[in-house]
């Protein structure tokens, strides 16, 4: 495993998190990034969107996968992940990427629709920024996930369901999704988790610390040669060393 641990300050880690981000797009502007939704990348889109507006980034050859979508939600509602990409980042942008790849959550056939995201992502991602869910999950891989878990249609679970209705608005809760598997993130060039918030600590020393599992799949991203992990400090409060 090699793993980059940083902890930083929760009033400057998003501040931090979108600089360096900036940074590696401007030194690879046509980048092929995998981006999450949730409360955690939120403030970093908000800040990537004022550089791009004031021209000290672009995003404009950059290519943008989404991670994962919930089905069974309409199209537009404001829970759907391709809605709140477009609504905190993408609609923001003075230029627009020159392609985002969103998942057909509207297909009436959404296992052709995972395939077609797959194939997507077989095309390379050169950067995936993830988050991690306080039951262990890196997008919709929910736990019972493997290391090998394909690009596919999942049931989520009840946290996640969760988590959709009380913090995204979710109506009715979805009890399915399709997500990028742990397997096609492992191909990735980069990995970045991002984690913040006391609500996070237990799970993300479950995820650094513990043996790997399918029961946190997230254990499965130390396996990724290039992983760095960007955690606040009331985050990284329960890790070993900084109790």
């Amino acid at each position: 495993m090699t793993l980059r641990l940083d902890v930083l300050p929760a009033a400057d880690w998003a501040e931090r998190v979108a600089a360096d981000l900036a940074a590696r797009l401007r030194d690879e502007p046509a980048m092929r990034l995998c981006l999450p939704t949730g409360d955690t990348p939120a403030p970093v889109y908000a800040r990537l969107a004022a550089m791009a507006r004031n021209g000290t980034v672009s995003f404009a050859a950059a290519v943008i996968v989404a991670l994962d979508e919930y089905l069974e939600l309409p199209p537009g509602h404001p829970a759907r992940c391709d809605v709140r990409l477009r609504r905190e980042l993408l609609d923001l942008l003075p230029v627009q990427p020159a392609a985002f790849h969103r998942i057909e959550a509207d297909d009436p056939d959404p296992a052709a629709a995972a395939a077609r995201l797959e194939a997507t992502a077989a095309r390379g991602v050169d950067h995936a920024l993830l988050g991690l869910g306080t039951n262990g999950h890196v997008g919709l891989n929910e736990p019972g996930s493997f290391a090998d878990a394909p690009t596919r249609v999942v049931r989520t679970a009840a946290a996640s369901r969760r988590a959709a209705v009380e913090r995204y608005g979710a109506d009715p809760a979805p009890t399915a999704g399709i997500t990028l598997g742990v397997a096609r993130l492992l191909q990735a060039r980069e990995i970045w988790l991002l984690v913040t918030g006391a609500r996070k600590a237990a799970v993300l020393a479950r995820a650094l610390e513990a043996p790997e599992g399918p029961d946190c799949p997230a254990t499965w991203l130390r396996r990724h040669p290039a992983l760095r992990v960007i955690a606040d400090e009331a985050a990284a409060a329960a890790l070993r060393g900084r109790a």
